[in-house]
């Protein structure tokens, strides 16, 4: 209960995730793993827990398989406190004979789901941002401003505008016009380089998102930021909350205030990794009063052989013989060899890194073995010939593609 209302989550997590490939060849964008032990869909599950909102659905589709998983070990709330659970929800077809066809949809389609909790409220929120937010924050602005509907908004750059959801408000606050993905937008009041854009975070009083979505259906409207937002501009008070004033317990004074990424192409993925690492790092993923949760872990402490690091992560189980590693990160059961080196680079579990081989600005993904000398990184001809290249020259190496 937030302010004696009864709170339902629906977290988004069916994305295809096609802009990061080859990292989702196998696996949904939420289930990506992200830094040392994490994954995507561990931030807004996180996010949820420690708001105490702990009835949460969980809507998946595309290559699912490693998310059921990875829920099913990380994510067990207790099983005797009623209304606490992580439940996740493939496509019913309780509605149809179709698959999720939007964001708005795969709500849609699991409206029946209400009639278990009866909320209040429902919060809707998508699986792959990286960020800490304190939603008990947005649900007391969306009541005191008495909002039938309430999206997380925060500036960003006018000439990434075309990737988001675009917000036009009054003075105090509620949404008049909402873009999806335009292919120009107008700046903000006051702010000529930036505009206001959705994080793809809502909360609706529940009676609401029920009429809507069902007015929506009937016009075959599936998307809410396509769809369901820009008409509501106009037949409901919407109102846009402003993410900046979000505040988290234990926050260091060295961090990026409000700090959320999109993390939903390589680079943006490739970058958002080196946030958090340095002593003073933008995001730091170490904060025991609003922790991110992960798998348990019972593998043993890293071990280092004589080796050269400089501003990086090891995470438990891996192994450094004799081999030098800047600023990168390495994820569990990773083994580097004799005379290797790692640069701005990130290892994904259970890769063997033979003697002499170097890579460089690369993503390396699980069950690869990189074998004696050779280069990754550092002839781009060469690695798009074998490997993913992207935009900016980060070379990606796909799930068990190196194999002895």
């Amino acid at each position: 209960m937030i302010s004696g209302k009864s709170v339902l989550a629906f977290v988004l997590a069916g994305g295809e995730g096609s802009r990061l490939h080859p990292l989702t060849a196998e696996r949904s964008k939420p289930s990506v793993p992200f830094d040392g032990r994490h994954r995507i869909v561990d931030f807004v599950l996180s996010n949820l827990v420690n708001s105490e909102i702990y009835s949460i659905y969980l809507l998946v589709q595309y290559k699912s398989q490693s998310l059921i998983e990875h829920i099913r070990r990380a994510w067990v709330l207790s099983p005797v406190i009623p209304h606490h659970f992580i439940t996740v929800v493939p496509p019913q077809m309780q509605r149809g004979p179709e698959w999720f066809q939007g964001t708005a949809d795969s709500v849609y389609q699991n409206l029946h789901l209400l009639d278990l909790i009866k909320p209040d409220l429902v919060v809707v929120f998508g699986a792959d941002h990286v960020y800490r937010m304190n939603i008990r924050q947005m649900i007391q602005f969306h009541l005191d401003s008495h909002a039938d509907a309430s999206v997380a908004a925060l500036p960003i750059p006018l000439d990434q505008a075309s990737a988001f959801g675009v917000i036009r408000t009054d003075s105090i606050g509620r949404i008049r016009d909402f873009r999806e993905k335009p292919e120009q937008a107008e700046p903000m009041p006051g702010r000529p380089g930036y505009a206001l854009a959705s994080m793809g975070n809502y909360v609706f009083t529940a009676d609401v998102l029920v009429d809507v979505l069902t007015r929506a259906h009937k016009r075959g409207g599936h998307d809410f930021g396509k769809n369901l937002l820009p008409t509501m501009c106009e037949s409901h008070r919407l109102m846009a909350y402003d993410f900046w004033t979000n505040t988290v317990p234990g926050m260091r004074d060295f961090e990026e205030p409000a700090y959320w990424r999109d993390v939903g192409t390589i680079d943006a993925y490739y970058e958002a990794h080196f946030d958090t690492l340095g002593e003073n790092p933008k995001f730091s993923l170490s904060n025991p009063r609003w922790p991110i949760y992960a798998s348990p872990d019972q593998t043993e402490a890293a071990q280092v052989h004589d080796a050269h690091i400089h501003s990086a992560s090891l995470a438990a189980g891996v192994v450094v013989r004799r081999a030098r590693i800047e600023r990168s990160l390495i994820r569990r059961d990773v083994i580097v060899e004799e005379g290797a080196e790692i640069l701005d680079s990130i290892i994904m579990d259970h890769t063997v890194i033979g003697p002499g081989a170097k890579v460089r600005r690369a993503i390396i993904d699980q069950n690869n073995i990189v074998p004696a000398g050779m280069r990754i990184g550092y002839d781009h001809e060469a690695d798009r010939a074998r490997f993913h290249v992207s935009d900016s020259g980060v070379v990606v190496v796909g799930k068990a593609q190196l194999t002895s």
